[in-house]
């Protein structure tokens, strides 16, 4: 007689959220479901993903074992709920329908970079995708660009008006094939299609496009291409002349491009590559990672202009990817647009708005939904920072606690917003700065796709204290025209640095908060930059800050360093009775500018250190005029790192008041008699050889200069008395800055905190400016 063994069979409901939706979850459920003899179902919905499984319930256990730790590689689980339903008797298990309704995930996967198993389809000229340039698959390819909306699946994406062929249809049903419910498959019969154009429009070569995309590249001509997150500029990286054409044709005189590469190999040609920097440059972000170049190589000298690091990505699409395959050496790639405008996204902008830059234009039809600038980071200290956070990271949430639906609208330069919803904050692209009318529809337009998106109803705008800021503009607008209910609140620039750094670490006050930046405006109505802020439960106390000095020119000091220059020595000497060999402006200039600052005519005072870094740059010489932001301070790291590092630094003073002031006159002094000995430094000859009577050069003084900061840091620290210290701005993009300070506190035993997701730059202060909610109401 046989006897029947009863098996204990139950039926899982699951529930899960984050990020997993198009990376192959609902695949890889699929199968493991198979593996694990389990009927039911999985299906998208508009916040995540449901699992229904009926089977042997200790088989269950190896299921949800395997769910949690076992998923594709990019999936990240933000939750779960498990619940027993009663038994559904399922033939088999199924991907089903997405489910629409429902609120939406804060999780959206950003754009892939190429796989290397889809490297090599399009490397295999036996496989039907062969040379094909927009191939992917579940684990690649564009996702956030173009979702349409939640959840993703094709006719949520702009891939809806592509119909696969037979062949896509077969792999995006096997169940064991990495297609396997790829959403943006295509191939050569169904998919999106080449075509190549001249300036005026016309259609060029029907065949070998790409092929005839290099031959321009070749001839030394301007290409712009269509790529995930928008259009791009590139032009063949050995070629001085088109190099300079490019820069004339799009007003970037001076400011470094980006470098794209084929593969690693060329990468570590041109440029010295640890790990972590590797990492980066491989990762499935691909973002443009800063890495310090090798000296005698074959890109032009305009590539990056007097400038030791070089910013290179690698082919991060399949396009990109066959281009420079083809064309065998680096391209210089740059973002497709006019001059303090947002990238092209669409063909008939592009051949409107870059025909006076570009020569050729390689497109394709899949549309783009929103701008995706290339991401930027660099190796500070031993972390990858965000300099810049687009293509690769957006839309990648930020975990808090819980927070009210609230949109924060950043500042003016190098803007973002962001929007909270639950626990999360979810951080826009790079929008760029806020000076042209075309850059400020762009901010409307994502201030408004967010909401959308994500179908969040704010219940609060915060921007920053600086009322003439367009986003300030824009909090007041959509409160007082849009939306009547709307309050809004402004947040301290600097404040909301140092909280967005918080925010990264989810830390909580009381710390010590060390925001240095360009310049933002203060609690007192005047332009800070240099802070030393104490966080508390209810807000922040200004500490200590550097001693102000005046901005001949206001704005145009921060387009001119030695204006802050001139500023400071006004500040120690006012009756400019100082040797003026070193200023580069000419008689009338100087009486002009003294006039203004003896009479207070439009010169701002500012305790900014960002313009101290300009200033120390144009007494060394080493920048008067800044072509680009930044660009003073970015040569005095590029001097100092080439300087015989040593601990000597500069005297300064803590001047005993409340808040204390960091007087930076007695390392003024003493650093212009260093100058003073470089310029008196008269060379002689011995045996032939020329040598200095003095051992002093530019890139010491630049070092102390850093070194002297660094104290600086460390003495107000010591006196503040907190533990844990955080540093914010945009002087903390300086990796060498960052190092020495870092150093510093950590030997006196302080706990430093310092940006890696989110940039230290105004790029973050729009998670500031949520985050400061918790404490200001």
């Amino acid at each position: 007689m046989t006897i029947g063994l009863k098996i204990n069979k139950e039926h899982l409901l699951i529930t899960i959220d984050g990020v997993i939706q198009g990376i192959g979850m609902r695949p890889f459920i699929a199968r493991l479901a198979r593996q694990t003899a389990q009927n039911g179902w999985v299906a998208n919905t508009a916040n995540g993903l449901s699992i229904a499984i009926e089977g042997n319930a200790d088989l269950q256990q190896q299921f949800l074992y395997r769910l949690n730790n076992d998923a594709p590689r990019l999936a990240v689980i933000a939750s779960q709920t498990i619940s027993q339903q009663p038994l559904a008797h399922f033939i088999d298990f199924q991907i089903k329908d997405s489910a629409i309704d429902g609120n939406k995930s804060v999780f959206v996967l950003p754009d892939l970079a190429i796989c290397t198993d889809c490297v090599s389809d399009i490397s295999n000229p036996a496989s039907r995708f062969y040379c094909y340039p927009f191939t992917s698959c579940s684990h690649c390819g564009p996702r956030y660009s173009i979702m349409l909306n939640q959840p993703y699946d094709r006719e949520r994406t702009t891939m809806t008006g592509f119909k696969w062929c037979i062949d896509c249809e077969h792999e995006y049903q096997a169940v064991d094939n990495r297609r396997f419910h790829a959403q943006t498959i295509a191939c050569p019969n169904c998919g999106p299609a080449l075509q190549l154009l001249d300036y005026a429009g016309n259609t060029l070569a029907q065949n070998d496009v790409l092929f005839a995309a290099g031959e321009y590249l070749r001839a030394g001509k301007i290409l712009a291409i269509k790529g995930i997150g928008g259009f791009q500029l590139l032009v063949d990286a050995t070629n001085q002349d088109a190099i300079e054409r490019l820069r004339i044709r799009k007003h970037r005189p001076q400011k470094p491009f980006a470098l794209m590469v084929a593969d690693l190999a060329a990468a570590q040609a041109l440029c010295f590559i640890n790990d972590l920097e590797q990492q980066a440059l491989m990762s499935y972000a691909a973002p443009i990672v800063l890495l310090k170049k090798r000296s005698g190589k074959s890109i032009a000298d305009s590539v990056a202009p007097e400038n030791r690091l070089l910013g290179v990505m690698m082919a991060y699409s399949p396009l990109h990817y066959l281009l420079l395959h083809d064309f065998g050496a680096p391209l210089v790639a740059t973002s497709g647009n006019r001059h303090n405008e947002p990238i092209c996204i669409n063909n008939d902008q592009a051949l409107e708005q870059l025909a006076g830059i570009a020569d050729y234009f390689l497109m394709h039809n899949r549309p783009i939904l929103r701008p995706l600038d290339d991401s930027i980071v660099r190796l500070i200290g031993d972390k990858v920072t965000v300099l810049r956070r687009a293509r690769g990271y957006v839309p990648t949430p930020i975990t808090l606690k819980s927070v009210p639906d609230m949109l924060a609208v950043g500042g003016q330069l190098k803007n973002t917003v962001a929007v909270s919803h639950g626990k999360q904050i979810l951080l826009s692209q790079h929008l760029g700065d806020l000076d042209s009318a075309s850059t400020q529809r762009q901010f409307d337009a994502t201030v408004n796709d967010l909401q959308d998106f994500y179908q969040i109803k704010p219940v609060k705008i915060i921007h920053d204290l600086h009322s003439d800021y367009a986003s300030s503009h824009s909090a007041e607008r959509l409160a007082h025209c849009v939306n009547p209910s709307l309050k809004t609140a402004a947040v301290q620039h600097h404040y909301a640095h140092i909280l967005s750094c918080m925010a990264e670490h989810n830390l909580e006050p009381p710390l010590l908060g060390i925001a240095w930046d360009g310049s933002g405006l203060g609690s007192d109505n005047t332009l800070w930059g240099g802070e030393f802020l104490c966080l508390h439960a209810k807000g922040f106390q200004r500490y200590a800050h550097f001693r102000p000095f005046a901005l001949p020119g206001g704005y145009k000091a921060i387009q001119e360093p030695r204006r802050a220059a001139l500023g400071m020595l006004y500040e120690i000497l006012a009756d400019l009775a100082f040797d003026r060999n070193g200023l580069v402006f000419s008689e009338p200039e100087l009486q002009l500018l003294g006039s203004a600052l003896s009479k207070h005519i439009n010169c701002p005072t500012t305790t900014s250190v960002g313009r101290i870094f300009d200033a120390v740059a144009s007494l060394l010489g080493l920048c008067q005029i800044n072509h680009y932001e930044g660009q003073a301070a970015m040569a005095l790291e590029n001097c100092a790192t080439n300087a015989i590092q040593s601990d000597a630094f500069y005297d300064f003073q803590l001047t005993e008041t409340e808040p204390l002031v960091i007087d930076w006159q007695l390392m003024l002094e003493q650093l212009l008699d260093d100058i003073f000995k470089l310029s008196t430094n008269s060379p002689s000859t011995s045996s032939g050889r020329t040598v200095f009577n003095e051992h002093i050069n530019k890139a010491l003084i630049a070092d102390k200069f850093h070194n002297t900061l660094a104290e600086i840091i460390l003495a107000v620290a010591v006196r503040a008395g907190e533990q844990s210290i955080v540093l914010s701005g945009g002087c903390f993009q300086n990796a060498c800055l960052v190092e020495k300070a870092v150093a510093k506190l950590k030997t006196a035993g302080f706990t430093v905190y310092c940006h890696e997701k989110i940039p230290p730059n105004d790029g973050g202060l729009a998670v500031g400016q949520l985050y400061a909610t918790k404490y200001i109401g």
